[in-house]
């Protein structure tokens, strides 16, 4: 039978969670509740107390009650279930994860989820869903479901809402329980492929698909990642993890928005989980050549004289300058250079972007030249070298060479 685990604070949301579990168990799903509140249970007694929860973040009930620091209670007790739930699921018993709540509920679920593995089913129910979900989903495949109403007690919106939550977490966990019970014959094969993780934007499709369809040829999954600040923070969490045989970084163009202050930042320790988990590497300055902004009303006014370039509707791009392609290289050739696994870096003489081609709108060959020049230097002051190839980035050749190099790394070349 799946089993579901319900995480929350039961002293303020004990009618809430008393209707989850019913909801829940009539589906069919056992279920295991988890307290991570600091006050008295309401109307539902968990299978874990609160008291298991703060031990496990190294601190008790009463340390936390007496602290009156609500904002390090709501981080300790969601560190604490984030602990307790991870040892759960790390012995196989659990299939679904299911909570609800406002800031606080959600900031301890977010804790949580962001803990477990990609492919277990996490549904938060929030008030907070109808604005910035990032902070909560991160780089997880955390469902996250608008409440309408504050969770706060059952009414006639509630009961509709959390009973739909209920029925989703219980189709997800049954079918993530039948799975299990699949022959082992099955589970084999559907596992024997290794992995490879590649970057793509819609301006390098063509070089990530005709990788792809090389490295796939050789017996690899390619998971791709759009690298819009949570595509590339997913990869990372991949490689991290050990889940990946290799990663094929064409498009590291998150790095741009990091420096210059796009939209679509992953984040200063984008291109670093790799050379740090030994995880064989090829990289590219994909789409390097360009920054990232909503409609162009909201491009920052300190860039009004740049270079603009409306992509669509809701996408306009700023070309980075010669000093920012600088920067870009010199950081991606020091991570690089910091790699404790194979790497290589390459670079594409004819343009790094659709854009950034002869005719077309980013074109820039002095620009590509400082941040290939600061890139070259930094590998070489490690005795690395960057492999030029005189292509396009979307030409097959570079992406091939780039997918045949990578190959010859994970079966062991140097």
């Amino acid at each position: 039978m799946a089993t579901v685990v319900l995480v929350g604070t039961l002293d303020t949301k004990g009618p809430d969670y008393a209707f989850l579990a019913e909801r829940l168990r009539a589906g069919g799903a056992e279920v295991i509740v988890v307290d991570a509140g600091l006050g008295t249970p309401a109307v539902i007694s968990p299978d874990i107390p609160a008291e298991r929860v703060a031990a496990a973040a190294g601190t008790t009930v009463a340390a936390l009650r007496s602290a009156g620091d609500r904002g390090a209670a709501v981080t300790a007790m969601g560190r604490g279930a984030a602990a307790v739930v991870g040892e759960l699921a790390t012995g196989g018993g659990v299939d679904g994860v299911l909570a609800a709540g406002g800031s606080g509920g959600s900031s301890i679920a977010a804790q949580v989820m962001a803990a477990l593995p990609v492919g277990l089913p996490k549904l938060l129910v929030s008030t907070m869903a109808s604005g910035d979900v990032g902070p909560y989903v991160g780089a997880k495949d955390v469902c996250v479901m608008y409440s309408v109403v504050d969770v706060a007690g059952i009414n006639r919106i509630s009961r509709l809402v959390l009973g739909n939550a209920a029925a989703a977490m219980v189709g997800m966990a049954l079918a993530r329980d039948q799975a299990r019970d699949q022959p082992r014959e099955r589970a084999a094969a559907d596992g024997e492929r290794p992995l490879v993780a590649a970057s793509m934007f819609g301006v390098t499709t063509p070089a990530v698909e005709a990788a792809r369809s090389r490295l796939t040829n050789l017996g690899y999954e390619v998971l791709v990642f759009h690298a819009t600040g949570g595509g590339g923070r997913s990869l990372e969490a991949l490689a991290e993890a050990g889940l990946l045989a290799g990663v094929l970084d064409l498009t590291t163009t998150e790095l741009a928005d990091d420096l210059v202050g796009g939209v679509l930042s992953a984040g200063p320790d984008r291109l670093t989980a790799a050379g740090t988990a030994g995880v064989p590497q090829v990289i590219a300055p994909g789409a390097l050549d360009m920054v990232n902004f909503g409609p162009r009303e909201t491009v920052p006014g300190q860039f009004a004289s740049r270079l603009l370039y409306i992509h669509n509707p809701t996408v306009t791009l700023m070309r980075t300058t010669a000093r920012e392609m600088a920067e870009l290289g010199a950081r991606i050739g020091r991570k690089a250079a910091a790699a404790t696994g194979p790497t290589e870096v390459f670079w594409p003489d004819r343009g790094v972007s659709a854009l950034d081609a002869d005719g077309q709108a980013f074109y820039d060959p002095a620009a590509d030249a400082a941040c290939r020049d600061a890139l070259a230097d930094e590998l070489a002051a490690v005795g690395r070298a960057l492999r030029r190839i005189d292509a396009h980035i979307n030409d097959p050749e570079f992406a091939e060479a780039m997918a045949d190099r990578l190959h010859q790394m994970i079966q062991g070349g140097s």
